[in-house]
C-alpha cells in the first residue's frame, strides 16, 4: 500500500510511542523502527518514572518538529499519554497529527494499577482528533478486555480483539508484528486521500470498520 503524499509534497511520519520501561530491541516499534525509513521513536525519558505532562511536551514537541502528517504508533502506557496530548492539545480533524494505531493501552484506572501509572488518571473520555485503531488483548495482564473495549468508545477508535496475546510486546512472541503493520498502513489509508488531505471523519471510519477490524479479526480468529 502506498504512503500518501501532503499536499506540499511531505511524506507522513510515523511516530512511535513506547510506554513504561520504554521498548527493547525485539519488540515491535523497535523493530519497525530499523526497518522503516519513515519510522522514528519520540523519546519520552523517565522510562521508569513517567511524568504525565513532560510525556505530553516531548510529544507535541515531536509532533511540531515532524512538521506533519504524523501517525503515532503507540504501545501500553504510550496510549495514555496520546490521549492525554490530544486533550492538552487541541487540533483539527486529521492535521497535524493524521492518525493512531494504539497497541495494548494500560489502565491506570484500575484500583491495582502500578505506582507509576496512577499519574495518568483519570483515562481521558474525549473523542481524538484523527482516525485510529485500538488493538487489545483478551488476556493482557495490564488491562481487561471489556476496559480496553471502553477506551475505544470512548476515544473513537475502532477496536481489534486480537485474542490471547498478552501484552502485545515481545514477551507476546510476535516478532516483527505483521499483522500490526497491515493496521498501520490502514490507519494511513484512512488517514488522507491519495492527494494528502485529510479524509471525512465518516469515510474514514468506513475503511477502519470494514478493512481493518474485519480482516485482523479475521485473522486473529483462523491463526
Amino acid at each position: 500500500m502506498g504512503l500518501f503524499t501532503h499536499p506540499d509534497g511531505t511524506l507522513p511520519t510515523i511516530l512511535t510511542v513506547p510506554g513504561l520501561g520504554g521498548s527493547g530491541p525485539s519488540h515491535w516499534q523497535s523493530l519497525w523502527e530499523t526497518s522503516r525509513p519513515d519510522t522514528h521513536r519520540i523519546e519520552l525519558g523517565m522510562w521508569d518514572q513517567p511524568h504525565r505532562n513532560a510525556w505530553v511536551t516531548k510529544i507535541d514537541q515531536a509532533v511540531r518538529a515532524a512538521k506533519a502528517p504524523v501517525i503515532f504508533a503507540a504501545h501500553s502506557l504510550g496510549c495514555l499519554a496520546i490521549a492525554w496530548w490530544a486533550e492538552m492539545s487541541p487540533q483539527p480533524y486529521g492535521w497535524p497529527v493524521a492518525g493512531a494505531l494504539l497497541v495494548a493501552p494500560a489502565d491506570p484506572d484500575r484500583p491495582d494499577t502500578a505506582q507509576e501509572l496512577k499519574g495518568f488518571a483519570p483515562t481521558p473520555r474525549k473523542a481524538l482528533p484523527f482516525p485510529s485503531i485500538l488493538v487489545a488483548s483478551t488476556d493482557d495482564p495490564w488491562i481487561d478486555i471489556g476496559r480496553a473495549r471502553g477506551m475505544a468508545s470512548f476515544w473513537g477508535s475502532h477496536f481489534v480483539d486480537a485474542g490471547a496475546q498478552g501484552h502485545l510486546n515481545a514477551a507476546s512472541g510476535i516478532g516483527w508484528w505483521e499483522e500490526g503493520r497491515r493496521l498501520l498502513d490502514r490507519v494511513i489509508a484512512a488517514s488522507a486521500d491519495r492527494s494528502g488531505h485529510p479524509l471525512r471523519p465518516g469515510e474514514a471510519k468506513s475503511i477502519l470498520a470494514i478493512n481493518a477490524t474485519d480482516a485482523a479479526q479475521e485473522y486473529y480468529l483462523h491463526k
